[in-house]
């Protein structure tokens, strides 16, 4: 299985297209251009279509911390749980 790409690359990718059709090319052969199927191209264009590279970055920082935070919070959970019993 290949690896995912990662958001800043997928900001790129976007651009790519973006310039392509600017320059005349059809939107499906620069989707076929930059290596992904029409399904994904839609997909990556609704999460990342709005965004810039480092807007990108931030927002996988933030559910990073995010993620992180839960995990805290879930292990403190645990373990007033375990001290009420």
């Amino acid at each position: 299985m290949a690896q995912r790409p990662k958001p800043e690359e997928i900001v790129s990718k976007l651009r790519q297209v973006d310039v392509l059709v600017s320059q005349g090319q059809s939107v499906a052969a620069s989707i076929r251009a930059i290596g992904v199927t029409e399904v994904t191209y839609y997909r990556w264009r609704k999460e990342y279509g709005s965004l810039k590279s480092d807007q990108v970055k931030r927002m996988k920082d933030l559910e990073t911390e995010n993620q992180r935070l839960r995990k805290a919070i879930a292990d403190l959970t645990l373990d007033k749980l375990i001290l009420q019993e």
